[in-house]
């Protein structure tokens, strides 16, 4: 993983909605939680601005973090973020903590590669579409990829690529095929625009009249 992502957080003592609304309306912070990890729990806050800004880079989800707080540092992945249901505003966000011998389920974007030159779109006049655009993994935290590419260029036309035809980096897994078969779930598929009709319809049709 390329990038590094440190979180500056501060121990948060008053808990309960009235210091959280303080908290976020004076302070520009949002109150956190970071737990797991066989260790109690621990309440922070964290600059509003700060996070926000982070979470511009996509990349931001499938790291594993670093918060320091107190001169200590915590290796984290985001578990959860809250936002006000209509202000642009966040309002909480879990963290859980991570070490290196211990697997971690995480949410990893998928990377849709030459998704307007496959011969299937781009000879055919196929369209993509997608059932989904991150899958969950399982892995250790050194291992976390950020993000797993899906190359389009050897899709055929009404080919449908399941989560068992992803390529995924050494020591990663998908965590719905660890529950079986029936979890194959598809990613994408090429089809053709409906109402569209083939040359061969066309000419078909052509000939006949």
């Amino acid at each position: 993983m390329s990038q590094e992502f440190v979180i500056e957080a501060f121990p948060r003592g008053d808990q309960g909605k009235g210091a959280s609304r303080r908290l976020r309306r004076e302070e520009r912070k949002i109150p956190a939680i970071i737990y797991g990890g066989n260790k109690e729990a621990t309440a922070i806050s964290i600059w509003h601005n700060e996070i926000k800004k982070a979470l511009e880079n996509e990349a931001f989800f499938s790291h594993i973090l670093t918060i320091e707080i107190d001169g200590k540092k915590e290796s984290v992945i985001l578990k959860d973020l809250q936002r006000h249901p209509y202000k642009p505003l966040l309002t909480h966000a879990d963290f859980l903590r991570v070490d290196k011998d211990h697997e971690i389920h995480v949410n990893v974007p998928l990377h849709f590669l030459n998704e307007e030159t496959a011969p299937a779109v781009k000879l055919q006049g196929g369209s993509v579409s997608h059932q989904m655009t991150e899958v969950e993994v399982i892995c250790l935290p050194q291992n976390l990829p950020e993000f797993i590419e899906v190359d389009l260029m050897d899709v055929a036309m009404d080919q449908v690529v399941h989560l068992s035809d992803l390529k995924l980096p050494e020591g990663v897994r998908i965590a719905a095929l660890a529950q079986g078969e029936d979890h194959n779930l598809p990613v994408l598929a090429i089809h053709k625009p409906k109402g569209a009709k083939s040359e061969e319809e066309s000419s078909e049709e052509s000939g006949e009249e």
